[in-house]
């Protein structure tokens, strides 16, 4: 009965995010109640393995009392303290330096915020002030990828390329502007790395030269495309990329919002192949997802232009709760968690998640298998030779979700079914096992099913 109230008053008030509001009236909430390591319960007794962890962002797993007591100590000492007026607190003052500390290249200064939708718009900002700043009015311009994610507020969900983010909001905004992934399955230059990068360096260079190198302030992208289907780039791409950005005369900014705090490895994705970019977004991992915060590290070279250019003015930039102590305190004993052995168990679990993960490939479903570490896909496919797609009508997605729900685990499905995954770094060997066992009887569930079987030919 409680459980029914909860669903009837969530249908009637609780706007969801990303969500059709009317399927979701129809449907219902699936109303979380607890959870503990790799696991999820829900108001009716199910138990679910989160192959996702939550929404890319519990990277610590579930039930860590460092976190909990970390914010219960910090909420009794000072619960709130704004970064205004030249107030500061410790543990924003000492994430910072930690973190700081650790970024890549001269990322020496940390802006805080509440996410990673927040970060990137602050980055925007940013960007647009070292140029002022720096006598450059015209560079106004932002280059993003196609299928790339960059949050859903007004400045971010330009920078997305995702159709379901601009439909009915009038973007992407005029100085927003696209060029093709280097999405390996189905890029049109084929499989080959050297030709993805050159590719991918050319359309760059191409748009540039469109839009007039004096109006280009910045390229943005992430390590991995996540909601853009997990798009793992070819190695060496991102250096590639990096350089054509330097040669350009435009910042080149990473978005690890997904990628971040052990999510592909090292704590910073840019550390797979040693980037050292002008500014990078963050969120997700910093807290674990326990609390909310966002983070942009800015290069040495744009800090000091901006307090430079602004002299003894302000900078007019800030929320309300930037460098929220309770968030920060978090944050720091996340990351003792992830260097005191957590950022060494997912390397070890995310090995064994991509080679279990390759057993797939025979899957009459699956026409990919992608990822790199603790994050990874299943593409799913209705011809594996011609690599077609199944015709919307057939809600794959929606089926994949629902099958997995019913198997006992959750994983983000993709409209066009395919299955993203981002397991907690705190999976053991067995954990990985045993999602390979549920993402199977999952993908056997879909597959008996006689419509798609149909659709298949």
């Amino acid at each position: 009965m409680i459980a029914n109230a909860l669903v009837e008053l969530d249908r009637r008030h609780l706007v969801h995010p990303v969500t059709s509001y009317r399927t979701h009236e129809q449907r219902g909430a699936t109303v979380l109640k607890s959870a503990s390591g790799v696991h999820l319960f829900d108001e009716a007794g199910n138990k679910y393995l989160d192959g996702f962890a939550g929404l890319w962002c519990v990277n610590a797993g579930y039930g860590q009392q460092a976190l909990v007591d970390a914010a219960t100590q910090q909420m009794a000492q000072l619960p709130y303290a704004t970064g205004y007026f030249h107030f500061s607190n410790e543990p924003a003052i000492r994430l910072a330096a930690e973190l700081a500390d650790r970024a890549p290249g001269d990322l020496n200064h940390v802006y805080f915020c509440l996410g990673g939708s927040d970060a990137v718009d602050s980055a925007v900002r940013f960007t647009h002030y070292y140029f002022n700043a720096t006598g450059q009015p015209a560079k106004r311009n932002f280059i993003s990828l196609e299928y790339g994610y960059h949050g859903s507020s007004t400045t971010g969900s330009g920078l997305t390329a995702l159709p379901v983010f601009h439909a009915g909001f009038n973007v992407p905004l005029p100085n927003q502007h696209k060029i093709p992934s280097h999405y390996a399955y189905r890029n049109p230059v084929g499989t080959d790395p050297a030709a993805i990068i050159a590719a991918s360096v050319q359309a760059l260079r191409d748009k540039v030269a469109e839009l007039g190198a004096e109006t280009v302030a910045a390229f943005i992208c992430e390590p991995v495309q996540g909601s853009g289907g997990v798009l793992v780039p070819p190695a060496g791409w991102l250096p590639a990329m990096q350089a054509a950005c330097r040669d350009l005369g435009i910042l080149f900014i990473v978005d690890e919002v997904i990628t971040g705090f052990g999510r592909i490895g090292p704590l910073f994705g840019c550390d797979v192949e040693g980037l050292e970019p002008d500014m990078i977004t963050a969120a997700k991992g910093l807290t674990s997802g326990y609390v909310p915060m966002g983070a942009v590290f800015m290069s040495d070279r744009i800090y000091q232009a901006m307090a430079d250019g602004a002299g003894a003015a302000m900078v007019g930039h800030g929320f309300t709760y930037s460098a929220h102590p309770v968030s920060a305190a978090v944050g720091l004993a996340a990351l003792k968690l992830y260097e005191d052995g957590l950022l060494a168990n997912g390397r070890q679990s995310g090995a064994h998640l991509m080679a279990r993960l390759a057993e797939f490939a025979d899957h009459p479903l699956v026409g990919d298998v992608r990822g790199i570490s603790m994050l990874a896909a299943l593409e799913v496919v209705a011809n594996k030779d011609t690599k077609a797609l199944f015709p919307a009508d057939l809600g794959i997605g929606a089926r994949m979700a629902a099958a997995g729900n019913r198997q006992g685990v959750i994983f983000r499905a993709f409209p066009n079914g395919t299955i993203g995954l981002a397991p907690g770094l705190n999976y053991s060997l067995d954990d990985v096992d045993d999602l390979v066992v549920r993402l199977k009887a999952t993908l056997d569930e879909v597959l008996a099913a006689p419509e798609v079987r149909a659709a298949m030919g």
